[in-house]
């Protein structure tokens, strides 16, 4: 006794079709190691952050350590200021700011008030909230956000793909 086929369409569809774009980087963010992390991540901030970073901007951060949860695609960065350059870690922060993707994608790009997130909740600070307030203030103080140069390219992509591919 043998099974009907599945029509062709509907097999093609499952066999296709890629997992949605926060599964793929919930997937990579656990398997893909510091180093490499390292290597997209930190020029890619310390040339977005060029000018702060060299007037002292940031110093307070100086040896500090901030983790950055973005929960709903399980992506955890811990960054630190390490001789004026933002760095990753694998030491844990001693504060945190968590939050879904859309809602880091708004903090970056400015397209809502910082405060707002933190108080309707959709971010949210955890640890030592004062240096989780420096760090939101500092982000808050650049007029343009982080959606200039590339990462602002970045970030673009990245919400118009996942628009398009939920």
């Amino acid at each position: 006794m043998s099974l009907p086929p599945l029509p062709l369409s509907s097999a093609m569809t499952s066999m296709t079709r890629p997992p949605a774009p926060t599964r793929l980087l919930r997937l990579l963010d656990a398997r893909v190691p510091l180093s490499i992390k390292r290597l997209l991540v930190e020029p890619l901030l310390n040339r977005t952050f060029a000018v702060p970073l060299e007037e002292g901007e940031f110093d307070a951060l100086q040896g500090r350590r901030i983790t950055l949860v973005v929960e709903d695609l399980g992506m955890t960065l811990t960054l630190g200021l390490v001789d004026r350059q933002v760095m990753l870690s694998n030491a844990p922060g001693e504060a945190s700011i968590r939050g879904g993707w859309r809602e880091f994608l708004c903090l970056a790009t400015r397209h809502e008030d910082p405060d707002s997130l933190f108080f309707q909740r959709r971010l949210s600070i955890e640890g030592d909230t004062e240096l989780g307030l420096m760090v939101k203030n500092l982000l808050d103080g650049r007029e343009e956000g982080l959606a200039q140069g590339r990462l602002g390219e970045w970030l673009s992509h990245f919400e118009r793909f996942v628009e398009r591919h939920p």
